[in-house]
């Protein structure tokens, strides 16, 4: 049991055991409502009920099996969180939210639970009045989804309306998860950021105890398993067991691309290498070039490929093909030998890389790009530069969803706190944090899409897993220097250190992001879950050169990686000196379509100068060393 000294501990226990005690619940109305009768609405014709009752009884402890599992995780997960530790596996997405629970007044859910019995029974005389005029536990017509009280993609299959049982199991469980939702969010005399936790927590726990998760709650994995003869179900554990060897979850074909030949194929060559990165130059293909190249510095915690997936979405061959220049920095996956690699080196390595290109190519400054955490590292290179009187080695700065002021940065904070520091250090006994923990993190950020929606196609209904090159990138997970990570989320995610002048120092030069005053853009993704647009817009505060502030349609991925020839989504420009993201959306003007040749406007004005691509402008070209071909080999690293 959860200790009850805790009561944020206890809190999560007793909403356990209110979602579990609504199943047992739901499974006696079910057993009464579906035996022997009205079971064609289900099954269709030629299953007899004592055909059923075999099928239900190994469906019955197969979720057996998965309640005692998900409660036992669960109250671990409590435990292990009162205590301050919580050593979670990869494999074990449903319990990677529980480790942030901290302190909590008791009695949530036990207080209201009357409340809530007496919501289900009103809500179980509305649901007979839905299904008035059926017999024998079918329904003359099952209603549509619109005339539901509560609609959820999930449940829109009309399986879930064609049943009474299925019709009261799922819109029952719709109104649960919403109590919680609401009880959470109008409880009085609770610290913000808890109250942000616990909304994380119980919407995550809510999602992992949807009826749909589960094989005998869920009427279309049921249709499939008697359609198929249990064949799908087979399929599912091959894909289950397949994904506990790896540690991690599968969302694509493993076999579908191939690293240089249909993802990350642009054509190019890795002309300078360190054991932290290798510096790729890609070809040009056109005559002529714009005189300043540009260098790109993609996440540490990812794959710089998310650039260059397929040729129709690459941003490298876009660029390439616009007359540019490009580098791109590929970072090395860390292992014990990066144990004591910490955010100086990375800010060396990009001044380093900076120096390479201007040396290599003779021109006094560089066009740069920073995605997200080499974003954030890219504004303290800048910070840097200019307190060394070097600001004039960049040109430009453009900024990927990157964040600099972390006081806003969204739901990743619910996952930063003293004890998730110290678990962190626990899993990292090399000196590296393995990149399944990040990308079970990640997931769990959305786990709707990328954990149960999985668990319920691939796993229940047996699927095959979809050819999609950006799940594919996904699931290409990087290790992280340990050192570096968790002095990034202290020092940046937890105390916000970056954006106070001098607070830190990188290779003896103190930081101060009111220094820079190279010409910057901004782009954020109005649904970004990881660096939310509010967080984004707060460089405007801190920089205080020309700046311009561009507001994506999509998230941290889609809103980046979008191609003209798409003709998807949309972006906002306006006044990126207004006092708020809010009074920027209200004054700007709503543009059709992808934001990258908006950017490239922007960037022609930063300096439009020609040179012909010849010399090393052509990497590998006569007289020309260079090391390998592109994409390298820290790309294929694991």
């Amino acid at each position: 049991m959860a200790d009850d000294t805790d009561p944020m501990a206890a809190t999560m226990a007793a909403a356990g055991e209110s979602l579990k005690g609504f199943f047992d619940m739901q499974g006696e109305a079910m057993r009464g409502m579906m035996s022997g009768k009205g079971l064609d609405s289900v099954f269709g014709q030629g299953m007899n009920a004592g055909d059923l009752g075999e099928w239900a009884a190994i469906g019955a402890q197969l979720q057996q099996l998965w309640l005692d599992f998900a409660t036992h995780q669960a109250t671990a997960a409590a435990e292990k969180a009162a205590k301050g530790a919580n050593p979670i596996d990869p494999a074990q997405w449903l319990t990677i939210s529980q480790g942030m629970l901290g302190q909590m007044p008791k009695g949530l859910f036990e207080a209201s639970a009357k409340l809530a019995q007496d919501q289900m029974q009103l809500w179980s005389g509305v649901m007979q009045s839905v299904v008035a005029g059926a017999t024998g536990g079918k329904m003359s017509e099952a209603p549509e989804a619109g005339a539901l009280p509560k609609s959820d993609r999930r449940f829109a299959d009309p399986a879930w309306r064609e049943h009474p049982a299925f019709l009261l199991l799922h819109q029952t469980y719709l109104m649960i998860a919403d109590y919680f939702r609401t009880s959470v969010k109008g409880m009085e005399g609770l610290d913000p950021v808890k109250r942000q936790q616990l909304e994380f927590a119980v919407s995550a726990l809510a999602e992992a105890m949807s009826p749909d998760n589960f094989l005998a709650l869920n009427p279309v994995v049921l249709k499939r398993t008697v359609d198929t003869k249990g064949a799908n179900l087979v399929r599912g554990m091959q894909h289950l067991i397949n994904d506990l060897k790896r540690g991690q979850l599968t969302h694509t074909d493993p076999d579908a691309f191939r690293l240089g030949e249909n993802l990350a194929a642009s054509p190019g060559k890795v002309v300078h290498e360190t054991p932290l990165y290798q510096l790729i130059q890609y070809s040009p293909s056109t005559e002529d070039v714009l005189e300043v190249p540009l260098v790109i510095f993609p996440p540490w915690i990812n794959r710089f490929y998310i650039l260059d997936l397929t040729p129709k979405k690459s941003f490298i061959k876009w660029a390439v093909d616009q007359g540019i220049s490009v580098f791109v920095v590929s970072w090395k996956s860390a292992d014990e030998t990066m144990a004591d690699i910490v955010w100086d080196d990375y800010i060396r390595a990009q001044i380093e890389a900076i120096d390479h290109v201007r040396a290599r190519l003779d021109v006094p400054s560089v066009h740069t790009i920073g995605y997200c955490v080499a974003g954030t590292t890219l504004a303290a290179t800048l910070a840097v530069l200019s307190r060394r009187g070097q600001a004039d080695k960049v040109k430009s700065a453009t900024f990927f969803t990157a964040q600099v002021d972390f006081e806003k940065s969204g739901d990743l904070k619910h996952f930063i706190d003293e004890g998730q520091l110290e678990m962190i250090g626990q899993l990292s006994p090399q000196g590296y944090l393995d990149g399944r923990y990040l990308a079970a993190t990640f997931n769990a950020l959305r786990g709707r899409d990328l954990i149960w929606n999985y668990v319920v196609n691939n796993y229940l209904l047996g699927e095959d897993y979809p050819a999609f090159d950006l799940l594919h990138w996904n699931g290409d997970v990087t290790n992280l220097p340990s050192k570096w990570h968790n002095s990034y989320l202290r020092d940046l995610y937890r105390d916000n250190k970056l954006v106070v002048p001098d607070a830190l120092e990188a290779d003896g030069t103190p930081i101060d992001l009111t220094r820079v005053a190279t010409p910057s853009f901004v782009q954020a993704g109005r649904e970004d879950h990881i660096a939310p647009a509010e967080s984004v817009w707060r460089i405007t505060r801190h920089f205080t050169g020309p700046m311009e502030f561009l507001l994506a349609g999509s998230g941290h991925i889609a809103g980046v990686v979008n191609p003209p020839s798409a003709g998807k989504y949309q972006y906002w420009v306006g006044d990126s000196a207004a006092p708020s993201l809010k009074d920027f959306v209200k004054g700007a003007t709503e543009h059709p379509g992808s934001w990258w040749p908006h950017w490239l406007e922007w960037l022609h004005r930063q300096s439009d100068a020609r040179v012909p691509a010849k010399g090393k402008r052509v990497p590998g070209s006569k007289g020309d060393t260079v090391i390998e071909d592109a994409p390298g080999r820290y790309v294929k690293t694991r």
